[in-house]
């Protein structure tokens, strides 16, 4: 860390200055590794993200394995678990958010071509099922990451990243 990097893991959270937050909710659906979720919060801090909504069995603080990878960034990123992913998208759906999943489908938009609203929220799927059919069905619409490779998905703590900051260099954010 360097001088100028301000750290703050000796205060409350109350004490955390506030900063400006990008407005883009994140759905994590069941994502099995922890190691990916630290991942996620490191970058949603990084884009200054509105709040992660962590559901069903993916893990959330306290949680030894996710602090290795979020190195504290669990304190700065607003964040919230619900059991039931569908409850999230509901609820957002009812504030006028628009749920874009991003997941292979024969009627997925490429990443390239979509045109992110503001606000969102995204929605990131399990590991090795994706996101599942109820959660696709609250969902507004699906953009794909193109793949050029032998593989029809990356990572989804790397599709995190090349999706939040594809998002946030059209909204001119960055």
């Amino acid at each position: 860390m360097s001088e100028l990097e301000p750290h703050y893991s000796g205060l409350d959270r109350e004490e955390i200055p506030s900063i400006p937050r990008n407005p883009v909710h994140v759905v994590l659906d069941n994502i099995r590794s922890a190691f990916n979720v630290g991942s996620i919060f490191r970058t949603s801090d990084a884009g200054a993200v509105e709040r992660i909504h962590l559901c069903g069995m993916t893990a959330h603080p306290p949680h030894k394995k996710l602090e290795k990878t979020a190195l504290g960034a669990f304190d700065y990123v607003p964040w919230a678990y619900a059991e039931r992913t569908t409850d999230v998208l509901e609820s957002l759906g009812e504030s006028g958010v628009p749920r874009i999943a991003i997941e292979v489908t024969e009627d997925a938009v490429p990443l390239q071509q979509f045109d992110w609203p503001q606000p969102v929220a995204i929605v990131f799927g399990n590991e090795v099922t994706g996101i599942n059919d109820r959660v696709l069905a609250r969902c507004d619409g699906v953009v794909q990451i193109p793949m050029m490779g032998h593989k029809n998905s990356l990572n989804v703590a790397t599709a995190f990243g090349v999706v939040l900051y594809d998002v946030l260099r059209r909204w001119g954010a960055v």
